[in-house]
């Protein structure tokens, strides 16, 4: 069976990964390199481990968050689903079993807030590690007074923490915002949509969706 392991080392993978960041790097965009889809891979692993997934379940949740934005590649719009087919024949070329790349596709297609649903468990894993990860660090510009939007409210985020609660009933991202450089209402302006998808992933996997700005519950 194919691993997380084998997709991250792959050479080909890699090469993908790394060619489409230099395109959003072109394009003004946050990192979406090898920090990000690696975080995104751990962070659906946890998800699925802690709600007592199936081992090889977990294991194709972090192979899907590995290759997630590799359509970027080709074109920031609808990157989810050529990433989806870029995915598809790199798996296939693998040897990886036609079942589990089905639920990988499937993860992968499903994890842009303008199209997608979360279709299965892995799909909403996918969505809820991709969408919490707002971070200082992807911040490539270093100009404050040049941000954009975007710019701002990932800058602004000084800390965010996706959990699970101990009986398994709600899922939690809690945002440490530093509101010298983003506002509470910059975060909603850009990512409403994606923390409306995130609440029907969280309703997918048995969970209730919250989030926190600054110790206020905000949904």
């Amino acid at each position: 069976m194919l691993t997380y392991e084998q997709v991250k080392n792959n050479a080909d993978v890699r090469t993908y990964i790394q060619r489409a960041d230099e395109s959003l790097i072109a394009l003004g965009f946050t990192e979406h390199s090898f920090a990000h889809v690696t975080l995104v891979a751990e962070t659906a692993s946890y998800i699925l481990e802690t709600l007592g997934y199936p081992e090889r379940t977990v294991e194709l949740a972090k192979i899907a968050g590995f290759l997630h934005d590799i359509g970027n590649l080709v074109n920031r719009i609808d990157h989810s689903q050529s990433g989806a087919v870029m995915a598809f024949r790199l798996l296939d070329h693998m040897d990886c079993d036609p079942e589990e790349i089905a639920t990988i596709v499937t993860a992968i297609g499903n994890h842009d807030e303008g199209t997608g649903q979360p279709v299965n468990a892995v799909a909403a894993a996918l969505i809820l590690a991709d969408k919490s990860d707002v971070r200082r660090s992807r911040v490539r510009n270093q100009d404050p007074s040049t941000f954009d939007i975007h710019d701002r409210v990932n800058y602004s985020v000084k800390r965010a923490k996706l959990k699970i609660n101990e009986d398994h009933t709600l899922i939690k991202l809690k945002l440490d915002v530093d509101t010298k450089y983003g506002s509470v209402m910059d975060y909603f302006e850009i990512f409403m949509r994606r923390m409306l998808l995130c609440r029907k992933a969280a309703e997918t996997l048995g969970l209730q969706f919250k989030l926190m700005i600054n110790e206020q519950q905000l949904i």
